[in-house]
């Protein structure tokens, strides 16, 4: 069944560099690989967000998780008139959100810190600022795990949702009749059957990363076939090529 493979959908929009590893699993493996964005991300405008009423001149810190947050942060003051004064500090989730802040403003090593990825990180650097009053700019999918940590570190901040995932209209698709579906949020899932209302899986392979994804696959009623990542897969494109070619 696996190598009758030709055909997969990729629910992501296609990648900008041509060294992608989708791209070369598609060439050696003479497999026609489509890129399509399930989901996107559209920001609140200020009226929306004044309806939650955080006051952006009330904190001395903001924490960024993404750079999403760091352009709609900017776009909101700005929106919002908001003049964002030089003393500011910004905690990062990781080095490359910090080194994309010189896009709005100058570096500082006093003010912008960062971590390497894990949550756990960023907040043991705002614990030697326990005194800082803490903006977390977020989407409105925003997992309960980092406000939960914030709540037990005891920590003075607002929550202000400023962007929202949204199911892309994918009308323009006559069907989905891949021999592979590949999902990489729970938003991607709700948006096939959104789409696709009387979708039916049949013979078609999907595949998901990561287990959130994997959750509402189940819960949809769809079989998976394919997951990542694992230990002998740790991305998508190892997944889907250890299953073709088993």
């Amino acid at each position: 069944m696996a190598q009758k493979i030709k055909t997969i959908l990729i629910s992501q929009p296609k990648p900008s560099t041509a060294k992608s590893p989708y791209f070369d699993l598609a060439d050696r493996l003479k497999l026609t690989i489509d890129f399509r964005p399930f989901i996107h991300v559209e920001g609140m405008d200020g009226q929306e967000f004044r309806q939650q009423r955080v006051d952006l001149a009330a904190h001395s810190a903001v924490i960024l998780t993404s750079r999403l947050a760091v352009d709609h942060y900017f776009r909101l003051a700005k929106e919002m008139r908001f003049d964002v004064p030089d003393t500011m500090k910004y905690f990062c989730i990781s080095e490359s959100t910090a080194y994309y802040l010189q896009k709005y403003v100058q570096y500082r090593k006093r003010k912008i810190f960062h971590g390497t990825i894990k949550f756990d990180e960023v907040v043991a650097l705002m614990k030697k600022h326990k005194n800082e009053t803490f903006l977390l700019p977020c989407s409105d999918l925003l997992k309960s795990s980092i406000p939960n940590t914030l709540d037990e570190g005891g920590f003075n901040y607002s929550k202000a949702v400023m962007y929202r995932t949204v199911c892309s209209d994918l009308s323009d698709l006559s069907d989905v009749k891949y021999d592979v579906l590949v999902f990489f949020s729970p938003s991607g899932i709700e948006s096939l059957f959104k789409n696709f209302p009387d979708f039916v899986q049949g013979e078609t392979r999907i595949a998901v990363f990561g287990p959130t994804t994997a959750k509402a696959a189940e819960k949809a009623g769809l079989r998976i076939d394919i997951n990542a990542p694992t230990a002998k897969a740790p991305s998508m494109t190892m997944a889907l090529e250890q299953y073709i070619q088993a």
